[in-house]
């Protein structure tokens, strides 16, 4: 067990190096002068070589990738230099909108579509099942930012059931909730589709098990033997698949942010792009892709711990 997350820690961490890197490397291969960008069109030649050799612009770029990671590990993340402000404070306060509405919508996406998989599987071959299949389906082809832009001008807009921008009231636990409803909607429905799929068809081969049909053969109820022994393996395959989700979920809430103009890490990366602010991109992107391994990592581990076979495999 220590052995397996040692190399599953080696490997995160392998992943972030080769990621980071390869991200910088492209963001400054791109055409522009984030300088000009950054200065404005008035600066002087003189301004931008100064402003560039401080953001160390002029090294090559292995050098700039090994500062990058010097500052990263000693947890220094740079300058947000548009407002002048450090990259940790712009991160750090706009980390907990997006994973406030991340975790939202998977929860709500992997409880409906672990209940309709199930449901389906108990009813093989009937009409919950031929439903849900074409439900699925349509969830599963729904882009993201399609569904956001229809709630918002269908439940937002024309029926005025929900809010349509913004995060709610600071401390007011509630308008946060109901601002959460519409564009947790949007990027959780596609998820409730691909679950429902996955937990149907391993639901299906878990009953199929040796154990299964000696739980049958004992007397037990139909509804304990499928809901008590056979869910508890059926959904192994949904946990591991929603640690790649709740990750996958930021180029989803990047969306989302932008249509209903909620601060979060998303559109604070869409804005670092768009003005070519170096320091706040990079610094975004390490927290995005250290939140992604880390999901990762933490669904093998559950998967480990749910499923006695693997533990013994291992």
């Amino acid at each position: 067990m220590l052995k397996y997350i040692a190399q599953r820690v080696v490997l995160a961490i392998c992943i972030m190096l080769v990621a980071t890197s390869g991200l910088y490397a492209i963001m400054v291969s791109l055409p522009g002068d984030p300088t000009t960008i950054l200065l404005g069109p008035r600066s002087t030649p003189e301004m931008r070589a100064d402003f560039r050799a401080q953001m160390g612009l002029d090294d090559p770029l292995v050098v700039q990738i090994v500062q990058l990671w010097g500052r990263l590990l000693t947890g220094e993340l740079g300058t947000d230099y548009a407002r002048n402000r450090s990259v940790a404070s712009a991160i750090f306060s706009a980390l907990p909108h997006t994973v406030a509405l991340i975790f939202c919508a998977i929860s709500w996406a992997a409880t409906l579509g672990i209940v309709l998989g199930a449901f389906s599987a108990d009813r093989r071959g009937g009409w919950l099942d031929r439903i849900t299949g074409v439900v699925s389906v349509a969830l599963l082809a729904a882009p993201s930012f399609v569904v956001a832009l229809y709630s918002l001008l269908i439940f937002g807009v024309m029926l005025r059931w929900f809010p349509t921008i913004g995060a709610g009231e600071t401390g007011d636990l509630g308008s946060r909730i109901w601002h959460l409803v519409l564009p947790s909607f949007a990027i959780g429905i596609s998820w409730v589709g691909y679950i429902a799929r996955i937990v149907r068809a391993s639901m299906l081969e878990t009953l199929g098990e040796s154990y299964i049909r000696t739980a049958r053969s004992f007397g037990l109820p139909r509804r304990v033997v499928i809901y008590k022994y056979a869910l508890r393996v059926a959904i192994l395959p949904a946990v591991q698949v929603l640690g790649v989700g709740i990750g996958g979920m930021l180029s989803s809430a990047v969306f989302a942010e932008i249509v209903f103009s909620r601060p979060g890490l998303g559109s604070l990366i869409f804005e670092s792009v768009s003005g070519r602010n170096y320091p706040v991109v990079m610094g975004a992107m390490f927290v995005a892709i250290g939140f992604f391994v880390a999901c990762t990592l933490l669904a093998d581990l559950v998967n480990i711990v749910l499923d006695p076979r693997q533990r013994a495999g291992r």
